[in-house]
């Protein structure tokens, strides 16, 4: 069970960090939910609840008494503790039995991923140590989260293959769809049948997944399919993925509308494309353990600016899991927006895209974009990399 998984590699993270605990403190779930809770509960939780786990290899939950025997079904807990009036009394008394020299709270200023601590949830928390000495005990448990969230377990990986493979057979299907005249919401709305068929689910909110781009002068990512007509001539790209077991898919893929009469690809055309499939391929390449994202992204972004090319204006590749975008460490520049998360070393486990993309003048943006997941030796391909232009007539 994924729970049990995750808790038994939180013990081992702690262990490896050398802290004492880590303290996932949260209520309400359903409404306010804290990233983190899906590896430490099968369910929401109501009431103010806490998940202890100690470097020492003690796990201890504390949750309202109606949620008691849903936490204890999990396995993951040597001791579940349900109460009725209120939580602090007894989460004081066991913090006191471990007395942790540092408590790691999820909190953090760069990584919305460890930040599911709510400020309100933090003074409660902090006036509850504050009773017993231990306020100045808590640190930002940033280190432990991320961990936790990006070294994928062989199920994680298995589900996010599932995902891809899924997602990789509806692109393969709409090609025979694309044609002259369909718009961008058709070409979405057959899509969207096609997941339906399948049984399957969208990766992120239905109004842009998938995101369909055709010609020049488009919105170009994060917007939806419009009433804009597929055109010969034109480049048209998708950028769509696929859950599988609570694991995303999340790829691009750029396709050629031939003009009546033509035998070739337009040279500007084949050239830009071109030029992202070399940077996709550098950049896997130089992919291993210990690498900083921001050198990865430079690598890419170096290839399409010394090509003639504007430098796309967002991080090369991000993190996937059990959402679209997951994790801290970020092949990206080093841009305010993405603060110290291009500066994070690669560790195996690790999931990214890869999706460079420019313009084609007159044409319409071309970008692919591919999944990786990073191995003790370098990366390996997750997703079949799209190498030539999908034509389309």
């Amino acid at each position: 069970m994924l729970i049990k998984e995750k808790v038994a590699q939180a013990k081992e993270i702690l262990k490896e960090l050398e802290i004492d605990c880590w303290l996932t403190f949260a209520r309400e779930s359903a409404i306010n939910g804290d990233p983190s809770l899906v590896f430490l509960a099968s369910a929401d939780i109501t009431w103010h609840s806490a998940f202890i786990i100690a470097r020492d290899g003690r796990t201890h939950a504390i949750v309202g008494q109606f949620d008691q025997k849903t936490v204890e079904d999990t396995g993951a807990y040597d001791q579940v503790t349900g109460f009725v009036e209120g939580i602090k009394q007894p989460l004081l008394d066991y913090l006191q039995e471990l007395n942790p020299a540092r408590i790691a709270v999820n909190f953090s200023e760069d990584s919305e991923i460890c930040d599911g601590l709510t400020h309100g949830m933090y003074l409660t928390l902090h006036r509850f140590l504050a009773e017993i000495g231990f306020a100045d005990r808590m640190i930002s448990a940033e280190q432990v989260v991320s961990a936790l969230r990006e070294r994928k377990s062989a199920g994680e990986i298995e589900n996010i293959r599932q995902a891809i493979a899924t997602t990789q057979d509806i692109f393969a299907s709409v090609a025979g769809f694309i044609a002259p005249g369909k718009t961008e919401q058709e070409i979405a709305r057959f899509m969207k049948d096609e997941v339906n068929r399948l049984g399957s689910e969208l990766a992120w909110e239905e109004t842009v997944c998938p995101s369909v781009f055709t010609g020049p002068e488009t919105a170009g990512a994060h917007y939806s399919p419009t009433e804009k007509k597929v055109a010969a001539g034109h480049v048209l790209n998708m950028d769509f993925g696929l859950k599988h077991q609570d694991y995303c898919s999340d790829l691009q893929r750029t396709f050629y509308i031939r003009q009546e009469g033509e035998t070739e690809v337009p040279a500007e055309v084949q050239q830009g494309f071109a030029v992202i499939v070399q940077a996709i391929a550098a950049a896997k390449q130089a992919i291993k353990p210990g690498v900083l994202g921001h050198e990865i992204d430079a690598i890419a972004r170096g290839i399409i600016i010394e090509a003639g090319y504007e430098e796309f204006p967002h991080a090369l590749g991000h993190q996937v899991g059990r959402f679209a975008h997951d994790g801290t460490a970020l092949l990206g520049p080093a841009w305010e927006k993405y603060a110290r998360k291009p500066f994070r070393p690669l560790e195996p486990g690790m999931v990214f895209t890869i999706e460079p993309r420019l313009t084609v003048p007159d044409r319409g943006v071309a970008t692919v974009e591919e999944m990786v997941v990073v191995t003790k030796g370098g990366a390996e391909w997750l997703s079949t990399p799209q190498t030539e232009l999908i034509v389309i007539g």
